[in-house]
Parts: C-alpha cells; structure tokens; sequence
C-alpha cells in the first residue's frame, strides 16, 4: 500500500520548562505546502497558541470530512449523478474517557450537496453517503462516532444552466 507522511516541525519559543512557550508549529506536507499548526486555543491560551492555525482536533475532523467528500463525489459520479457543489460544515465534540483522559468522541458530519441536472432520490442520496462513510479511509481508522446529516441543498436544471 502507499504511505502517506507529514513533517511537523517545532522551535521552542519562551520559557520552555516553565510552561511558558509556544504551541505554534508547522505542517509540511509533499507538494510543497506548508499548513501553520497549534495547539486549539481552547486547550492553550494566545499567546501561547495560534487562533489563525489548524489545531490536531481541527485537523481531524477537516480529514473526516474530506474523506466522505472524496468517496462521496466518486460514488455519486459512477451512479450518474452530477455534483455542481459540496459543502460540510462538520464539528467534533469533546468527551471524556472513563479514565479522565479527553477525545473526540464524536463528529458529525453536515455534508450540503447541489446537484447539476438530476439529483438522487432521498433513498439514493442517503446511500451513497452510507457508501462513502464505508470506503472512508480515516472513518475506518478511527473509534469515534461519526454522525451524517446529509442534506441536498438544491439542484441545477439543464435549462437552469443555459
């Protein structure tokens, strides 16, 4: 199978061993790009954090959601559908383990579809989101629940189009 890396890289700004430092890092991913990293604010208070950089749990849900979105436009393209736009607003809620320890016990997914043309009856559309949640790469890697609240948004109309 192919493998699939990131870089991530920290400097120490601050007082390190008094807890005093900064949580910024960053992201290298293949390509080139470079994506600013830190710790969520809501875990670690500016200065000490990046409220303008992806945090890990930010980063966790948004690969969530990218994965169903892929696997999501693949098997609505094989099944004859035209997707025009796609749209998740998605969220992961906190919880605690029995152990006091924290994770991301759930994420929900909001995936908001417009359709070019023909769009699946609700039977179809929920189905190829069934599909796709069962294809996703990271939904199989993970524990967490991962909740769908599909909606077709609207559709385009050949005529609409002219």
């Amino acid at each position: 199978m192919s493998a699939h890396d990131a870089i991530v890289v920290w400097r120490r700004e601050g007082d390190f061993l008094a807890g005093r430092y900064s949580r910024a890092h960053e992201w290298h991913f293949d390509g080139g790009l470079t994506v600013p990293g830190s710790a969520s604010p809501s875990v670690v208070r500016p200065p000490l954090s990046r409220e303008d950089a992806v945090d890990p749990e930010e980063a966790f849900v948004a690969a969530l959601a990218s994965c169903h979105m892929l696997w999501f436009l693949d098997l609505a393209r094989h099944a004859g559908f035209a997707v025009e736009a796609y749209r998740d607003e998605a969220s992961g809620t906190m919880g605690r383990l029995a152990s006091g320890r924290y994770w991301l016990e759930r994420v929900t997914l909001r995936p908001r579809v417009v359709f070019a043309g023909e769009a699946p009856d609700a039977e179809t559309f929920n189905k190829l989101h069934e599909d796709a949640h069962e294809r996703c790469f990271i939904a199989n890697s993970v524990k967490t629940e991962l909740a769908l609240e599909p909606l077709v948004v609207s559709h385009i109309t050949e005529s609409a189009e002219a």
